[in-house]
């Protein structure tokens, strides 16, 4: 993956519905080169998915949790990732061993994926956080 690459991955990021030529005209080359450069990166999995930032009502938190010390995070993760409205699942440093990040219809589905996740045997704590509004940075 090379800088054109990075340049490419910043603009989707942002809007993964833009335009290949306007990504061409951003960053100086033509649709064609990245047209053939998003495939190659689909293909190689570096695009994992295209997805959809909606404003929907519903409420987003963060649910970090923290497994027990023999606990392979990788699995316990693959779990949660399947779970209806976890929308991402990050394995983090730090006291939090996993984050999810949900947007549930409200405050109770919210509850019960709490609720899910401590009756795994490998859950240790969790704490949640209410993401009460959210922005886009800055663009590159």
């Amino acid at each position: 993956m090379d800088d054109l690459d990075r340049q490419i991955l910043d603009i989707l990021r942002r809007d993964a519905r833009t335009p290949y030529t306007e990504i061409a005209s951003q960053v100086g080359t033509s649709e064609g080169t990245i047209r053939n450069r998003v495939e190659r990166l689909l293909e190689g999995g570096i695009i994992e998915r295209f997805t959809v930032s909606t404003r929907t009502g519903n409420i987003k938190a963060m649910i970090e949790i923290s497994v027990k010390v023999d606990v392979d995070t990788t699995e316990v993760s693959e779990e949660m990732a399947t779970w209806e409205q976890v929308d991402f699942v990050w394995q983090v440093s730090g006291e939090e061993d996993v984050v999810l990040i949900v947007d549930a219809a409200d405050t109770g589905a919210v509850n019960q994926l709490i609720t899910r996740a401590r009756e795994l045997d490998e859950v240790q704590d969790t704490k949640t956080r209410l993401i009460l509004d959210e922005r886009l940075g800055r663009a590159p």
